[in-house]
């Protein structure tokens, strides 16, 4: 993830989901409310804050999201629920399943460099509405979005400490 981010990665410690983020009537957790408080959390040399949860996330407007992002902010939200062959009835794929966390972390990371949903299908900034296109887009940027990505991380660092 640092390689294509141009930029050294570190994990951190789990924050808790705050409990308010939860929707009862719909089961699900709003994103927007997690990011609210992922902002307390990011390090003072951080460049972004990539949070991972196993919580199925919504926002009001859409039934469910992979992921939400601060566009051109700091911080982004990713979700492995929706990512999960079990979501779906199959049989769990580990591989699988960190190939779509990969492709809509970075995608999420994309949002917070200023990026918007890439019309080139083979771009992993392309919109993802099911679990199908997160399968189909491809796992990089292309050479456009790399070019923003890489122009807001330069000077940052490029070794890859853990993902």
């Amino acid at each position: 993830m640092g390689e294509c981010l141009q930029a050294t990665v570190r994990t951190m410690p789990s924050i808790p989901v705050p409990p308010e983020s939860f929707e009862a009537r719909r089961n699900q957790y709003y994103s927007t409310r997690i990011l609210k408080e992922m902002l307390g959390e990011v390090p003072w040399d951080a460049l972004k804050l990539l949070g991972v949860t196993d919580k199925d996330l919504c926002i009001p407007i859409l039934t469910y999201v992979f992921g939400e992002a601060q566009l051109g902010g700091t911080a982004a939200l990713v979700s492995l629920a929706r990512l999960r062959q079990e979501h779906y009835g199959v049989a769990p794929d580990r591989p699988l399943l960190l190939e779509r966390l990969r492709k809509e972390s970075l995608h999420e990371l994309g949002h917070t460099f200023g990026l918007i949903h890439c019309p080139s299908r083979g771009c992993v900034m392309y919109l993802s509405n099911t679990v199908v296109d997160v399968d189909t887009k491809g796992r990089d940027f292309c050479r456009h979005c790399q070019t923003v990505v890489a122009s807001k991380t330069v000077g940052r660092g490029g070794d890859d400490d853990g993902e």
